[in-house]
């Protein structure tokens, strides 16, 4: 009885000896893969969060403020059935959900996100989305310093850390040629963008008579004369509580409209509201900064693929989606499908060149701005014209844009997204892509072969760039008007998805 006994606790013993060893072994692995990250952040200077020396406004700012009921409201919509909230809403990762937006015209205009469809009374109607790019997101615009939109047309002439495109050379914009500073852009890249949505047909100014012809001028003027009360020929406001908002958000309580209500307020405030969605609390910023359980060891092999170079076995990611800020704000052709209306480009009018728009720089044509990597998960779909549904979808693409672009499975798109000449543009943009491989371009994507286990990887380490805040709808709940805030026209959006329920 004693010997069996015995060979139990030696056999337990033993047991609990070889599964230390192994915990051992583990955790040795973990702890130098870690360490193997960090001494690659170290050497990248990264320090895992992109607001570092950065100043920006908070949410409780009276000007921020203001700007979220300004970007709430169809007041500045041409026919007041739009908002910037329409394609850009908080809890919908700061963009529409959508690979493509449907702007004015909506069959319900308060239905926001996926289930939004364009009316078929609505000006040019051919039963897809009207919009021909995918709605950016608007979380942490404040760290972008050189470019805005896709195709780089809001551009800062400096492009200086930290200052958010302002800067002594100014913002060039649409309304400037090119490499030449608009005197109306503002003092960041938000503020000049917050200037141009309310311009366009398709987002927010409208078809209607009364509008069309109008240059984006004009229209700007015709809005401020609006909100100020004092426009003749422009549809009105059902009420207008404005002047009060604007005293309150420019601390100036004896303004008066025409010193507070002018279109560079009007976009400074938006701008100021898009500046302060800072969500930088992710698991990849905990894990740098000390925290080695922050992320899971698949995350930290994706991570090593991501930084490190082909020639040391990497995936050179980062060649391009630099920094903590994860762009190096630059474009690059890679053969994303082309999907829905296009921008006017091509014999038909169904292509997008991209930055070539801007240029006219050959290797610009399908050339797009890198995009930012934080809160990546909640910002699709992803590429300019939202082809892709998924993030493993994305990275595959990349490792081999060619083969990727001529086999896009265009069944993950939105049934009514216009997809019928998608293959034949796709082999344009992949001959684009081939002629600056030959022709040396700088920075030309190269294929790259990694196994399902790295791809893997991958998705880990970039879904550990996501803040949790900006999948809680509780805690955006402050960049998100209720009742107890004013609303100072009667029109702002109260958005809703497609069950009824409210965003």
């Amino acid at each position: 009885m004693n010997n069996i006994a015995g060979i139990v606790c030696y056999s337990a013993l033993a047991s609990s000896l070889l599964l230390t060893g192994c915990g051992g072994d583990d955790t040795n692995a973990s702890t130098q893969l870690s360490e193997d990250v960090l001494a690659v952040v170290t050497a990248l200077g990264l320090t895992g969060d992109p607001s570092t020396g950065v100043t920006t406004p908070s949410i409780d700012d009276p000007i921020a403020q203001l700007g979220m009921k300004l970007f709430f409201t169809k007041g500045l919509g041409g026919q007041q059935d739009s908002a910037c909230v329409t394609c850009h809403h908080p809890n919908l990762g700061g963009g529409d959900d959508f690979s493509l937006p449907v702007g004015v015209d909506a069959d319900i205009p308060d239905l926001l996100g996926p289930g939004r469809l364009h009316s078929v009374s609505g000006e040019n109607f051919d039963g897809g989305p009207s919009v021909p790019r995918n709605s950016p997101t608007t979380f942490n615009v404040a760290f972008w310093d050189k470019t805005f939109f896709h195709d780089g047309r809001i551009e800062s002439l400096d492009g200086n850390f930290g200052e958010n495109g302002g800067g002594p050379s100014g913002i060039r914009t649409p309304d400037s040629a090119l490499g030449v500073a608009d005197p109306l852009a503002g003092s960041s890249l938000p503020a000049a963008q917050a200037r141009f949505p309310v311009t366009s047909h398709e987002e927010m100014q409208s078809f209607e008579t009364l509008v069309v012809g109008f240059d984006g001028t004009q229209m700007r003027n015709e809005l401020v004369e609006r909100f100020r009360g004092s426009g003749a020929e422009v549809i009105m406001l059902p009420t207008n509580d404005w002047l009060a908002e604007f005293q309150d958000g420019f601390e100036s309580p004896a303004g008066t409209a025409v010193d507070l209500i002018t279109y560079e307020n009007i976009a400074f405030a938006i701008g100021e509201y898009e500046r302060s969605q800072v969500f930088v609390d992710s698991p990849w910023r905990a894990f740098v900064q000390g925290d080695s359980s922050a992320i899971s060891d698949s995350a930290k092999r994706g991570a090593l693929t991501f930084f490190n170079s082909t020639t040391d076995g990497g995936a050179n990611c980062a060649s391009c989606h630099s920094g903590d800020f994860f762009t190096d704000e630059s474009f690059h052709v890679i053969a994303m499908p082309q999907v829905g209306r296009g921008k006017g480009n091509g014999p038909d009018g169904n292509d997008d060149f991209g930055r070539f728009i801007e240029t006219g720089v050959a290797a610009d044509t399908y050339a797009f701005r890198t995009p930012g990597l934080t809160n990546v998960s909640a910002t699709g779909p992803w590429s300019h014209a939202g082809a892709y549904h998924t993030l493993e979808g994305v990275i595959r693409h990349h490792l081999d844009p060619v083969t990727a672009s001529a086999n896009f499975d265009s069944s993950q798109l939105e049934p009514n997204v216009q997809a019928s000449d998608t293959v034949e543009l796709n082999l344009l943009s992949a001959a684009v892509l081939a002629d600056n491989r030959a022709g040396g371009v700088i920075d030309t994507i190269e294929n790259v072969v990694l196994t399902d286990d790295e791809v893997d990887d991958l998705v880990a380490f970039v879904l550990s760039l996501t803040d949790p805040c900006v999948e809680d709808r509780s805690c955006l709940s402050p960049w998100i008007p209720d009742a107890s805030d004013g609303n100072p026209d009667g029109l702002r959006i109260n958005g809703f998805d497609s069950g009824g329920d409210l965003l």
